[in-house]
Formats: structure tokens, C-alpha cells, sequence
């Protein structure tokens, strides 16, 4: 069973303590920003418990890494205080440690409850790549594109594809997302289309927060990689499939994806997470020796895709997918990131791409669930071929233990309409 906490873990919470993920909250509005961990239905705030001195290990006891609106510089301190960390605050707030426990007016500062924090992004992002890793992803979208027997090109068993996304509308959960405007694919010889995307979708994604990073010239090996990632969040990367299809050839995406990307409050670090790592699936061809690992692993977490519809008060799980089901692993995209020398800092932010599994419904966006828009999906007393203004998307995922669950909470957002 699970461990115990004197805070309040509900059945059925993505916050034990196996978890402590880590993110960035206020308080109060006028409150600056403060790292936390979450716990049950409250946030811990990392500041109060810094200053109280209890984290009293060599590595963080003279580190203001906690006093910082953001976690980037808790996460150039490396693995080593990831540890220290993490086995700090999971005596502190177990059971039988009166430290926190017993005292009430640390606890009354120290605890707030979930529904009263403001989430910010935890994460000061100073690049952003989103990787292509999900083989039936690329083969079903391949299949609807170019037909199936030139489903995926021969590149992509070769190497972790990625394009360079936009930093700058990385948003967090619950934030509206506009529909954008770009031009659009022509019919015929007719000019180019212009106005609001017709084909609004999302991409079920998580992606890996970096950790220290590398100097400029000086890859990371495949190996060490993981030494280099914190955590995990859940990703939105919203897509104008048709203002992409029309922009994408010869240099890839730019506009059909650089009006925003939902990622969720909560960073779930590779620690909390390693009690569900399973096998990678096999490569073939094995890949080159740069990305060759001695061990090659994903990890079991359950994800699903919720939409809820403009006036309705229902949602409905439209998508159920498993980050298992990644063909490159996170330790390889970032390896391969690297290999030319690139240097990553902390705070980047690496998208897995569109996490598809090999049932329909496992698809893990509306233009593989629909077929590119051929068959619509059932949403109650409507349907959907690609999102309409007032939607709200909403992706959850969770790792089950013996009595317990690792999760990220949710990454959410509406739909407004294009701005005139």
C-alpha cells in the first residue's frame, strides 16, 4: 500500500506522497510566485519551508532555489538535489514526522489549500522542440496524407524528427486559446483561403522538462541522458491542421502550431515515476550507436482526452492512450537534440509529439480520430469533426501503484473565437 501523509490524501488523488510534483503558485493575487509540491488537495510552499530551515542537506541548505519565481534554477542543481529534495519532504509531511505535523502555525503558512492557489508556469521556457515520436501517429497520418504505402518516410525509423516550436505561447492549464487565422489550402486553382482555421485540433502530448544542460559544442550521451531531465508535464500542442497543411512544405510548421501550447501546472519528476517504467518497444532498424541505450524504457502512464462541448455540461473521453506506446524515448530525443552540439538549458521544454496507440481509440487527436475529418466523433447530442469555438479540451493522465496513483492533475483549454 501506499505511503502515509498527515495531510489528507483522498482515494483516488494524483498527489500522494510517491509523487511531490513540483510547480509555481500564488497565494494570493498580489502574492509573488513561489515553488511548491502538491499534496492531497493543498500545495506545499517550498519558500516557507526553506526558510524555516529544513532543508537542512549539503546540496540545498545555502541554495535560494525556493525563494525564485520559477524552478529553473532548482533544476541546474541537477539530480543530486532532486534526491535530496524529494526525501526531505516526503518525511516532513509523512505521518509519523512531527516537524510540520505538530506545528500549526508553520503548517497554517507552509499549507494551501489547492483550490486557493493561482498555478503560474513553474518554468521560465527558453526553447521549445516538439518531436514526432508515436509510429502510429506518424503512420496514420502518413496513410491519410500520402496513402499507405508511403505511410512513414524511411528517415523517421532512423532518428528522433522534431521541428523548433514557439516558446512564447507556452501557456498554462485553464488558459483560453483563440482560434487563430492564417491562410488555408486552395481548392482547385482557386487563390489560398484566409480567415479563421476551419480545422482546429489538439495533439495529445507530454512533453520533458531539461534539467542541467550542456555547453555549446559538447553532446549529451544517450546514456546520461535522463541525468538531464527533471520531469514530465502534460502537453496540448493545438494545431490549424488546414493553415499547417498549406505552410508545412518545405520548412514545417510555424503558424498552424505557434498560437499556443497548454501545458499542465504540475511537473511529475523521472524519481516518482520510475516505479513505472516498462520496456521501450523494440527498434527496427536498430537505431545508430549514438542512440543505442543499454536500456531502452518508457513509462506506464494512462492518458485521456476529454471534450466538452459549446453549451453542454457534459464531457466526453473521446481519446484513451499510454505514453508506453512511444516508439523514440524521451532519453533518445534529447541525446539526439544534442548530437550536433546544440546546448539545451534548463527550463526547455521537449514535446514528445502525438501520443497515438494502435486501437482508434487510443488516436490521440481529431484528425486521426476522424480521419481527417471524414467521420465525425460523438460528443452526446452533437459531434465533431475538428473543434469549435467554446469547446473546452481537457487531457488527464495518471500512473497506477498498489493503492495509489502518480498523476499530473489536467492541462485544459477553451476555444474562443478569432479575434476580427
Amino acid at each position: 500500500m501506499g505511503l502515509k501523509s498527515f495531510v489528507e490524501v483522498p482515494a483516488g488523488s494524483h498527489f500522494p506522497l510517491e509523487n511531490l510534483p513540483y510547480g509555481v503558485f500564488k497565494p494570493e493575487p498580489n502574492s509573488p510566485p513561489r515553488p511548491a509540491v502538491a499534496v492531497g488537495n493543498h500545495v506545499l510552499d517550498l519558500s516557507v519551508i526553506a526558510s524555516a530551515g529544513l532543508f537542512d542537506e549539503p546540496i540545498l541548505k545555502n541554495s535560494d532555489c525556493f525563494n525564485q519565481p520559477n524552478l529553473n534554477k532548482f533544476l541546474e542543481l541537477g539530480r543530486p538535489a532532486w534526491k535530496e529534495a524529494r526525501a526531505t519532504l516526503q518525511k516532513l509531511l509523512s505521518a509519523t514526522e512531527p516537524t510540520l505535523r505538530d506545528s500549526a502555525s508553520l503548517r497554517s503558512k507552509a499549507l494551501v489549500p489547492m483550490d486557493k492557489a493561482q498555478m503560474l508556469l513553474p518554468i521560465a521556457v527558453g526553447d521549445y522542440s516538439d518531436f514526432f515520436s508515436s509510429m502510429h501517429h506518424a503512420k496514420n497520418c502518413g496513410t491519410i496524407f500520402r496513402g499507405p504505402e508511403n505511410a512513414i518516410n524511411p528517415n523517421w525509423f532512423q532518428l528522433p524528427i522534431a521541428y523548433h516550436g514557439r516558446a512564447s505561447s507556452i501557456v498554462i492549464s485553464g488558459t483560453d486559446i483563440i482560434r487563430p487565422r492564417g491562410q488555408a489550402h486552395p481548392t482547385g486553382n482557386s487563390p489560398p483561403y484566409f480567415g479563421p482555421s476551419r480545422r482546429l485540433d489538439f495533439e495529445l502530448e507530454m512533453a520533458a522538462v531539461v534539467g542541467p544542460g550542456n555547453e555549446l559544442g559538447k553532446p549529451i550521451d544517450v546514456n546520461d541522458a535522463a541525468g538531464h531531465i527533471f520531469g514530465l508535464v502534460l502537453m496540448n500542442d493545438w494545431s490549424a491542421r488546414d493553415i499547417q497543411a498549406w505552410e508545412y512544405v518545405p520548412l514545417g510548421p510555424f503558424l498552424g502550431k505557434s498560437f499556443g501550447t497548454t501545458v499542465s501546472p504540475w511537473i511529475v519528476t523521472l524519481d516518482a515515476l520510475e516505479p513505472f517504467s516498462c520496456d521501450a518497444p523494440i527498434q527496427n532498424p536498430p537505431p545508430l550507436p549514438y542512440l543505442a541505450e543499454k536500456t531502452s524504457k518508457n513509462y506506464d502512464i494512462s492518458l485521456e482526452v476529454l471534450i466538452k462541448p459549446a453549451g453542454q455540461e457534459d464531457s466526453f473521453v473521446i481519446t484513451r492512450s499510454n505514453f508506453k506506446h512511444l516508439y523514440w524515448t524521451i532519453t533518445q530525443q534529447l541525446a539526439h537534440h544534442t548530437i550536433n552540439g546544440c546546448n539545451l538549458r534548463s527550463g526547455d521544454l521537449l514535446g514528445t509529439g502525438t501520443i497515438s496507440g494502435p486501437e482508434p481509440e487510443s488516436f490521440g487527436c481529431l484528425l486521426e480520430l476522424t480521419w481527417n475529418g471524414q467521420n465525425p466523433v460523438s460528443l452526446g447530442a452533437t459531434t465533431r469533426r475538428f473543434l469549435e469555438d467554446g469547446d473546452e479540451v481537457v487531457f488527464n493522465g495518471f500512473c497506477k501503484g498498489d493503492g495509489y496513483n502518480v498523476g499530473f492533475g489536467t492541462c485544459s483549454g477553451k476555444i474562443l473565437p478569432a479575434s476580427t
